[in-house]
C-alpha cells in the first residue's frame, strides 16, 4: 500500500475504506472516477481520525460474519456495539439500531461510522454496524441484498445477545440513508421486494433515522435496454453517480418504476416512523426536504430537523455521523433517542 493512502498519524485509509485494490478490472472513466471519489472522501475523513474513540461504557463485538464468504469478502461482516450496562443487566429489552454507512456507494467500511455508532449506543441502544460491498464489487441491488442478508443474520442470532427481539430500527447517512430507506420499503412491502428482487428478512423494521440521505435515484437510472439517462457515457462524467449510471444503477432500468420512485413508495408503502436530519449547507439538503414534503402529504409518522447554519458556521453533509463530537451532533443523537424511545 502506498504511503499516499495514510493519514498524518500513519493510520492507513484502508482501515476504513477500499482504495484501489478492487479496481483492477474496472473500465475507464469509471475507474478514475471511483478512485478520485475514494481518495477525496478519505482525505476529508483523515482529519477526523484523532476524534474517533469508543466511550468507556460501550462494548464492541467486531467482525461478525453474516455470510459464508466473509473470510474473503470484507463487505460481509458486521459489528455490534452494546452499552456495557446492557451486558451487565442481561435481559432482552435493549432497542436495536442497524447502521448503514454512507460513501457514495463506492467508499467506506463499517469502521468509518464507529464514532457515530458508539455514541448512539451510549444513549441506550444496541447498534449493529453493517458492511456491504462497495461499487464496483456489486451494484445497487447487490448492496440491498447485502443489507437484507445482514438483517437475516441478525434475525437468526439476536437471541444470543442482550437485545430486543421484536424488530429493529434502521439508520443510515448519505448513500447509507438511501439504502436504509429502500431497505425499509423492501421489508414493509412484498411488492417492492419482488420488484427489486430482494428477499426481505422479515425481521421487522420499526422505524428509521435517516441523515442527509439520497432518495431520488431516477436521474441515474438508464433507459430500459439502452443508453444511460445521464452523462454516464461521457469521458468526463459530472458526478460519481453519473459515472455509475450505466453500471451500478443499470439493473434498475428493468425494474418496475414504482419500486424505484420515492414518491410512489411513499404513496403505496406503509412506511415506519422516520426521523430525518439535514442542514442548510448540506449539498443534498433538497433530497431530505423533498422526502419530508412527500411524507407530509400522507399518513407516515415523521420528524424533520433541518439545521440552519449561522454566518461563518459550517455543519455540512452528514455532520452528526462524521463529526459526532460537535454540540449540534450531540443534540441530534439525543433527538434520535427521544424519537425512538417515544415510539417503543
Amino acid at each position: 500500500m502506498s504511503n499516499r493512502y495514510a493519514t498524518a498519524e500513519g493510520v492507513p485509509y484502508t482501515d476504513w475504506t477500499e482504495i484501489d485494490g478492487d479496481l483492477g478490472d474496472c473500465p475507464e472513466p469509471l475507474r478514475s472516477a471511483i478512485l478520485k471519489s475514494r481518495v477525496d472522501f478519505a482525505d476529508g475523513d483523515a482529519s477526523r481520525v484523532p476524534f474517533w474513540h469508543t466511550p468507556d461504557d460501550v462494548d464492541v463485538i467486531a467482525d461478525l460474519p453474516y455470510a459464508d464468504d466473509a473470510d474473503e469478502v470484507r463487505g460481509h461482516r458486521l459489528d455490534l456495539y452494546l452499552p456495557h450496562e446492557a451486558v451487565v443487566r442481561g435481559g432482552q429489552t435493549m432497542p436495536v439500531y442497524v447502521d448503514i454507512h454512507g460513501g457514495g456507494f463506492v467508499y467506506g467500511h463499517k469502521e468509518l461510522n464507529r464514532n457515530f455508532c458508539t455514541h448512539l449506543a451510549s444513549r441506550g441502544f444496541a447498534v449493529f454496524s453493517v458492511n456491504y460491498r462497495p461499487s464496483p464489487q456489486t451494484d445497487f441491488l447487490g448492496q440491498l441484498r447485502d443489507v437484507a442478508q445482514a438483517l437475516a443474520w441478525i434475525r437468526d442470532h439476536r437471541a444470543e445477545y442482550p437485545i430486543a427481539q421484536d424488530g429493529v430500527w434502521l439508520t443510515g447517512d448519505s448513500a447509507g440513508g438511501c439504502l436504509a430507506f429502500f431497505t425499509a420499503a423492501v421489508e414493509r412491502s412484498a411488492s417492492v421486494a419482488a420488484a427489486l428482487g430482494v428477499e426481505a428478512s422479515g425481521i421487522g423494521v420499526n422505524g428509521a433515522a435517516l441523515v442527509s440521505g439520497l432518495y431520488n435515484l431516477l436521474p441515474y437510472v438508464p433507459a430500459a435496454g439502452g443508453a444511460a439517462a445521464t452523462a454516464a457515457g461521457e469521458d468526463d462524467p459530472k458526478t460519481i453517480l453519473d459515472a455509475m449510471s450505466s453500471t451500478f444503477f443499470a439493473p434498475l432500468a428493468d425494474v418496475d418504476r414504482s419500486a424505484v420512485d420515492v414518491a410512489e413508495i411513499v404513496r403505496s408503502v406503509d412506511l415506519p416512523p422516520l426521523f430525518l436530519n439535514t442542514s442548510s449547507d448540506d449539498f443534498i439538503q433538497s433530497e431530505t426536504l423533498h422526502l419530508a414534503a412527500l411524507l407530509s402529504e400522507g399518513d407516515t409518522d415523521f420528524e424533520l430537523h433541518d439545521w440552519k447554519t449561522a454566518p461563518a458556521e459550517t455543519l455540512g453533509h452528514v455532520f452528526p455521523v462524521c463529526m459526532s463530537w460537535l454540540e449540534e451532533s450531540g443534540v441530534v443523537l439525543d433527538l434520535i433517542r427521544d424519537f425512538t424511545y417515544s415510539r417503543l
